[in-house]
């Protein structure tokens, strides 16, 4: 993480929870600082270690590395998530289109990707269901994105035996589709109307009507 961008996540979750401010105790001493508490919940939260591993290295003690990362992630849920933790709105969708259609895809509501994201504090338990063909833990990440990578779907979590159309069966990233909630939307490509959008995916991706293909080798 930049360090531009972890003092503004601590700025403002300092300017919403008093929790994160130095204040001193009853015989005066100064707690914790503020970055002291942030951190700690950022490496929970990053890299899914226990709260005794990093006891150490911040010089806070395992019940308060807890009720900081609890803290921390309401926090940040309170601050962004009216912004980022969300479903685009009407008027998100429609500043997509322009985008888009500025960019040469008319209809596009953005690129459609799945991963696998490395676990590699997977539970020996579940190491069975999370393990890929390459013999590494991984957990299947669907994601929505825009043209400047801002992310506005994730769909995360699902285990690496299920394949690209099982995860789509289960995302709720085509619910307004087949619910007949889609946002309205008319555009002409090679003279033919169309009323749905759709996303830019890749060969993986299952063919529907929804998703446009790329093309590998366009024609000259």
């Amino acid at each position: 993480m930049r360090r531009e961008l972890f003092n503004r996540i601590v700025e403002h979750v300092v300017s919403v929870n008093s929790y994160f401010v130095q204040k001193p105790d009853a015989c005066g001493v100064l707690g914790l600082n503020l970055h002291q508490k942030v951190t700690t919940a950022v490496r929970m939260l990053a890299y899914g270690c226990a709260a005794d591993a990093i006891d150490e290295y911040l010089r806070i003690g395992e019940t308060t590395i807890l009720e900081a990362t609890h803290r921390f992630y309401k926090t940040i849920v309170h601050v962004y998530g009216a912004e980022y933790l969300r479903e685009p709105t009407a008027g998100d969708i429609e500043l997509l289109l322009k985008q888009n259609r500025d960019r040469g895809f008319p209809g596009m509501l953005g690129s459609l990707q799945y991963m696998h994201w490395k676990w590699d504090k997977c539970l020996s338990a579940k190491s069975g269901a999370y393990t890929t063909y390459k013999g590494s833990e991984s957990i299947v990440l669907e994601a929505v994105m825009s043209y400047d990578l801002l992310f506005w779907h994730a769909f995360f979590g699902m285990l690496i035996s299920n394949n690209n159309i099982n995860v789509m069966n289960r995302s709720n990233v085509f619910r307004s589709l087949i619910n007949g909630k889609a946002p309205p939307m008319n555009f002409v490509v090679n003279r033919h109307s169309y009323d749905m959008g759709y996303y830019l995916g890749d060969g993986i991706c299952q063919k529907i009507g929804t998703i446009v293909m790329s093309i590998k080798y366009a024609d000259s």
